[in-house]
């Protein structure tokens, strides 16, 4: 009689451990996970940012580069394209974070032109309105540029508990996958060239 309570308490307490690891690691990993979602909602809150920016920047612009028309559009339609490809946070895979990268890509190729657009106006240039939204502007891309450092390191913190033993086990059980980081844009590790 004496052992069998001695069996049944083990087993309980084995029972108990293994409980208490299962819960510890799930539990790590949807907080992990949260903080990845929480981390991406943060990186499109300046991207946003950045959206509403562009409206007033373009207004500004237009009352003085009325002949510019074909940039100003531009810079407007990869603005609506940019703010119409949005990510569930909860589903982050690859395509859909290029996907994004890519529409993002395209709004700051078209406020570069926009920019170069601006050099031909000294009026422009000195009127204080367009000024405070450059400087607003410029601002907004260092935030961005914060943001996806902070994400990365979030997925990097995730993506390496998740894959590290025995937590790959668990996610795989689970169904915790990867998520994928923010990259560079292809061809921004050249140095744009400058002529004079």
């Amino acid at each position: 009689m004496k052992k069998s309570w001695i069996v049944i308490i083990v087993i309980v307490v084995v029972l108990i451990g293994i409980y208490s690891m299962f819960k510890g690691t799930y539990n790590n990993m949807v907080t992990k996970g949260e903080q990845v979602s929480a981390q991406w909602s943060q990186v499109e809150n300046v991207y946003q940012r950045r959206a509403d920016l562009i409206p007033n920047l373009v207004n500004t612009v237009k009352g003085y580069a009325t002949h510019e028309k074909e940039t100003l559009e531009g810079v407007v339609q990869a603005r609506a394209k940019a703010t119409s490809v949005n990510i569930d946070a909860n589903n982050l895979n690859p395509q859909a974070l290029q996907n994004f990268q890519q529409a993002q890509d395209g709004l700051s190729g078209a406020l570069s032109r926009l920019m170069v657009v601006v050099e031909k106006y000294p009026d422009l240039k000195a009127n204080q309105n367009f000024l405070d939204l450059q400087a607003q502007l410029e601002g907004t891309e260092n935030r961005i540029a914060v943001e996806r450092r902070k994400f990365n390191e979030k997925v990097r913190d995730y993506n390496t508990y998740i894959k590290t033993f025995p937590n790959n086990l668990y996610a795989g059980m689970f169904g915790f996958a990867q998520k994928p980081y923010f990259k560079a844009a292809q061809g921004s590790d050249k140095a744009p060239e400058v002529k004079f």
